[in-house]
């Protein structure tokens, strides 16, 4: 159905944004069909008397108005950046997902609330053959729209899909369980209605915090997924005057937004109009692939002297010893007329259980020990990508 949709809004449509197209039809969508399920769930919540159903019903008149706030945030974050907003929009759609999830979570506590109150007072369920095949039906339609909502939201790359997908799967099962207490009720005679709404409840409430940290991670700022660190890796090191990268920071602003900067170490001996020529290259490869803003920094280094070699594999096996995880980048030998200036950064773990200035003084102590007139001058950093 989607498709069909999509389909026929471009012939309708010219020069239309491809991601917020399939966003908005998504979105209307599901305002569409979490109107017509609260209806005729509500209708038959009131049929039967069942608080789970009503319950159930209320949770889809929620999703709908969660729809709303989806298809606001597409709208927002596909307005092209301005003097105010330089970075873009983008981020609108992460802020109208959490109030989605804030929406989620405030249902479920009210849904949890009246399942109590159901539970001390118990009322008699009437579970007629039209109340099941309602909740049947919404199962199915819940499954579709949790299937297209994951389908078309890994298209995109949109989280907020990706929530209402999870969303739409979770309100599927609680659905369920809502059926299978109007049976029990029906069948044998016992009234869980209250104990199964209070499931409902608590699925929408695990649901509406899950979703609210999917949102507050990238408002927070996040590390880039793993592949597309590897990804920049592969294509900055393709490049054969560039012999590492160190300090890769990635900045999202939201989907179709993301500015990276990193620092490319190349040969201090190399002739910098052609290094500098490689390094723009770089640059717009970047971009092209992987739809980005990308600013690299050289960083000479010097590979041509025996002892800045010797000295190099001595400093790795140090930082080694102290952790595995640790690295270092930028070294440089500076040498004086009483000691030798060995410069350099480390990239430390986040959990380590030392001090910063702990394993300053360990790695100046070490690398002092292995030639007298070696002096340590370190930097800490820490890394921005995982």
């Amino acid at each position: 159905m989607i498709k069909l949709i999509l389909g026929i809004v471009k012939k309708n449509k010219k020069d239309t944004d491809e991601r917020k197209l399939v966003g908005e039809v998504c979105s209307v969508t599901g305002i569409f069909l979490n109107i017509v399920l609260f209806a005729i769930k509500a209708l038959a919540g009131w049929l039967s008397g069942s608080i789970a159903i009503l319950a159930d019903s209320i949770n889809n008149l929620s999703d709908a108005g969660s729809s709303v706030v989806s298809l606001l945030g597409f709208k927002l974050a596909g307005k092209k950046p301005d003097e105010d907003h330089p970075f873009g929009h983008g981020r609108y759609e992460y802020i109208s997902g959490f109030i989605v999830a804030v929406l989620i979570v405030l249902m479920g506590f009210e849904i949890g609330k009246s399942s109590v109150s159901k539970i001390i007072h118990p009322e008699e369920i009437e579970g007629g053959i039209l109340t099941i095949v309602i909740l049947v039906v919404s199962i199915l339609v819940k499954l579709y729209m949790a299937l297209y909502n994951r389908s078309y939201g890994k298209k995109i790359k949109s989280l907020s899909m990706a929530a209402t997908a999870v969303d739409s799967r979770n309100d599927s099962i609680a659905t369920t369980m809502v059926l299978v207490s109007v049976i029990i009720s029906k069948f044998f005679g016992l009234n869980v209605d209250g104990y199964c709404g209070l499931i409902v409840a608590g699925m929408i409430l695990i649901s509406g915090f899950g979703t609210a940290k999917d949102m507050i991670d990238p408002l927070l700022g996040n590390p880039p997924e793993k592949e597309f660190v590897d990804e920049v890796e592969r294509i900055v090191l393709s490049h054969k005057n560039i012999i590492g990268i160190h300090d890769l920071i990635v900045h999202d602003y939201g989907p179709g937004r993301v500015m990276l900067s990193l620092h490319a170490e190349v040969p201090g001996d190399g002739d910098i109009f052609v290094l500098h020529d490689e390094i723009d290259v770089t640059e717009k490869e970047l971009r092209d692939k992987l739809h980005c803003h990308a600013v690299i920094h050289m960083d000479p280094i010097d590979n041509s002297s025996e002892e800045v070699t010797k000295m190099k594999t001595t400093l790795d096996s140090i930082v080694k010893s102290i952790d595995e995880r640790i690295t270092t980048h930028d070294v440089r030998m500076v040498a004086g007329p009483t000691h030798t200036n060995i410069i350099f950064d480390i990239v430390l773990p986040y959990d380590m259980s030392s001090s910063e200035a702990e394993i300053k003084k360990t790695i100046a102590t070490k690398l002092n020990e292995f030639n007298r007139d070696y002096y340590a001058v370190i930097d800490v950093d820490y890394s921005y990508v995982k």
